[in-house]
C-alpha cells in the first residue's frame, strides 16, 4: 500500500477520486494508453507536448491494471521497511546513449543512486563464471597491468568490439532524430539506417563475420547477453548483442527507475487509472473505439494506444484490428532478491577457502559445451551483491548483504546453501528468516522481454486507424528506453495526424459541448 501511495502522491491524483472523474472538453481529443509502463508514460508524455505545440487540447487517460506505474521498472523494500533501500526488480539501469532516460532525469531533478557502501567493500569487482572456474576476474579502476592482461587473453578483441558496438549504436540513433524520425514503419527505418543485416543473423554469426575472435565473444560477450536477456549468442540477433556492449555511463535514479515513469505521467496531466484492466476495445461505427474494463464500464476515445505486449493483455478486440501483431515468445525470467549476513562461498566456485567472490557475478558456457537456448551448466544467469546495510529486524541487528539472482526456475533452499555455504531451511528459501542465514526473500517472475532471435520485418505502429502500438519495437531492442522511443515515436505520428486531418471521428471540431465521460469505478 504505500508504493500505491507514493505514486498517488507523484501524480497528484487522489487515491479514490482518480477512479471516478467526468468532464466536457472543449474540442478535445480523447485519448486512452492502455499500460503506464515507459511505453504508455512516454506517450502520454510526449503527446501532451507535441499537442499543445500544435494548439491540440487532449484529455489522456492511462489504463493500469497493476497498483503502480513503471512496468518492468518496480521496486520493493529490503527488508520490507520503508526506510531501508529501494530494490530494483525489473530494469535497473541505463546509460549515457539512453538520451530519453537521462533526459528526463535531469528534467525532473531526479538524484543517481549512490553505492558508498558496496565502494567499501573489499572485493573484486565482476566476474565471469563458467560453472567451473572464473574466466575472467576484473577490479573497478583496475591498473595498467589488469588491461594488460586483458589484450594478452583476448588480443584487440575488446578493441574491435567496442569499434563495432559504437557503429550500430551510432545507427540506432539515427532514430531519434529528422529525416528518420517519427517513422511509419519500424521495418522500413531499420532498413533506411542500415540496421538489417544486424538483426537478421545472430550474435555467434556477426561477430565472427566481423572478426571477432571466439574466446571473447565466448566468454565476455556472451556473459553480457546472459545477464541482459537470457540469451546464449547463437539465440539472440546481432544488434542486441551490440546493446548489451554499450555499458558507458550506467546509472539509476536513486529510490527506483519508476519515478521517470510517474513524472512523465504527472507532467502528462492525464487521468490515471491504476488497478483498472481493461478487457475489450470495440470499433465504432464513427471510427472512435469504446473501451470496457474488467469491472463492465466504459467509455470512448478517439485514439487508443496498446502500451504492452497484446499476447499477454487478455484483450477481447472487435472487429479484428487491421494488423494483429504476431504472437512471439518471451523469456520467463526467475528474479530473487535476499539478505544474508554471509558472502558467497568461495568453494561454491572452486576457489581456495578465504578467497573473496566478485560482487558482480556473471556466467558464460565453457568453451567445450554445445550452445544451448537456455542456462546450461552454470545453472543461473548471474549473482550480485545490490546493496548492503543494517537489517533493522534482526536482535541484534547484523550487517547483510543484499543479493540479486537472475535465473530460469525458482531457486530452492539447496542452491541458496551452496552458494553461500551455509545451511539454509526450505521455509528460508521461501520467506526467510530474520534471524536465519537468509533473512529476508523476494521472488518475482517476469515474462521480461522477447527471445531475440534474428529477424528483418518487425511490427506495425498502427494497427488500424486511430489503433496504436509501441510494444513492435521490442524484437528489433527491448530496453526501457527504446519503449520510450516506441512512445514518443506513436505520439508525434498521432498529432501529425491529428494536423493534416486524415483521421477526424465524428463529432471533432463540431461539437463544442463534446462530452468525454471517464470510467466510473
Amino acid at each position: 500500500m504505500m508504493r500505491i501511495s507514493r505514486v498517488a502522491w507523484l501524480l497528484q491524483v487522489p487515491l479514490i477520486a482518480a477512479f471516478s472523474t467526468s468532464y466536457k472538453a472543449h474540442y478535445a481529443k480523447r485519448v486512452a494508453i492502455i499500460g503506464a509502463g515507459a511505453g504508455g508514460s512516454s506517450t502520454a508524455y510526449h503527446l501532451a507536448r507535441y499537442a499543445a505545440e500544435a494548439g491540440i487540447s487532449t484529455n489522456i487517460t492511462v489504463f493500469e491494471r497493476n497498483t503502480y506505474v513503471g512496468g518492468r521498472t518496480t521496486t520493493v523494500q529490503a527488508w520490507n521497511d520503508p526506510l531501508s533501500p529501494a530494490m530494483e526488480l525489473g530494469g535497473a539501469i541505463f546509460v549515457e546513449v539512453n538520451h530519453i532516460m537521462m533526459d528526463a532525469m535531469q528534467t525532473f531533478n531526479l538524484s543517481a543512486a549512490g553505492h558508498d557502501v558496496l565502494a567499501r567493500l573489499e572485493m573484486p569487482d565482476l566476474g565471469i563464471w563458467n560453472g567451473q572456474e572464473f574466466v575472467l576476474v576484473t577490479k573497478a579502476g583496475g591498473t595498467w597491468w589488469d588491461t594488460a592482461k586483458l589484450l594478452w587473453r583476448y588480443g584487440a578483441a575488446p578493441l574491435w568490439t567496442n569499434r563495432l558496438m559504437k557503429s550500430a549504436v551510432g545507427k540506432f540513433l539515427t532514430m531519434y532524430d529528422e529525416p528518420v524520425f517519427p517513422w511509419k514503419s519500424l521495418s522500413d527505418a531499420i532498413e533506411r539506417i542500415g540496421l538489417l543485416d544486424v538483426t537478421g543473423v545472430t550474435g555467434e554469426q556477426y561477430l565472427k563475420a566481423n572478426g571477432i575472435g571466439r574466446r571473447f565473444a565466448d566468454e565476455v560477450i556472451q556473459a553480457s547477453t546472459r545477464v541482459n536477456y537470457a540469451s546464449n549468442l547463437a539465440y539472440i540477433h546481432g544488434l542486441e548483442t551490440m546493446v548489451c556492449m554499450a555499458t558507458s555511463g550506467a546509472t539509476a535514479v536513486e529510490g527506483g527507475n519508476w519515478q521517470i515513469f510517474a513524472h512523465m505521467l504527472k507532467s502528462s496531466r492525464a487521468n490515471v487509472q491504476l488497478n483498472t484492466t481493461i478487457n475489450r476495445i470495440s470499433k465504432r461505427k464513427d471510427g472512435s473505439y469504446q473501451v470496457t474494463t474488467s469491472a463492465g464500464d466504459t467509455s470512448v476515445f478517439d485514439d487508443v494506444v496498446l502500451a504492452g505486449p497484446l499476447q499477454y493483455a487478455n484483450l477481447a478486440m472487435d472487429p479484428a484490428p487491421k494488423h494483429v501483431p504476431d504472437e512471439i515468445p518471451y523469456t520467463k525470467l526467475y528474479t530473487t532478491l535476499f539478505s544474508s549476513p554471509h558472502r558467497l562461498s568461495p568453494e561454491a566456485f572452486n576457489l581456495g577457502s578465504g578467497a573473496a567472490v566478485p560482487q558482480y557475478v556473471l556466467t558464460t558456457l565453457p568453451l567445450w559445451e554445445d550452445s544451448v537456448d537456455g542456462v546450461g551448466s552454470p545453472g543461473f544467469y548471474s549473482i550480485s551483491i545490490s546493496d548492503a546495510g543494517t537489517n533493522p529486524h534482526t536482535s541484534p541487528r547484523r550487517f547483510e548483504y543484499i543479493y540479486k539472482i537472475f535465473s530460469p526456475s525458482r531457486v530452492n533452499a539447496t542452491f541458496l546453501s551452496h552458494i553461500l555455504g551455509q545451511k539454509v531451511s526450505d521455509e528460508e528459501a521461501a520467506h526467510g528468516d530474520v534471524d536465519g542465514t537468509v533473512s529476508w526473500i523476494h521472488h518475482k517472475i517476469w515474462y521480461s522481454y522477447p527471445r531475440e532471435y534474428p529477424r528483418v520485418t518487425f511490427e506495425e505502429l498502427r494497427l488500424d486507424d486511430g489503433l496504436w502500438y509501441t510494444s513492435g519495437i521490442e524484437s528489433f531492442i527491448s530496453t526501457m528506453e527504446t519503449s520510450a522511443l516506441s512512445g514518443k515515436n506513436v505520439a508525434r505520428l498521432m498529432r501529425d495526424e491529428w494536423v493534416s486531418g486524415r483521421y477526424k471521428p465524428e463529432g471533432w471540431n463540431q461539437d463544442p459541448a463534446y462530452e468525454v465521460k471517464q470510467v466510473q469505478m
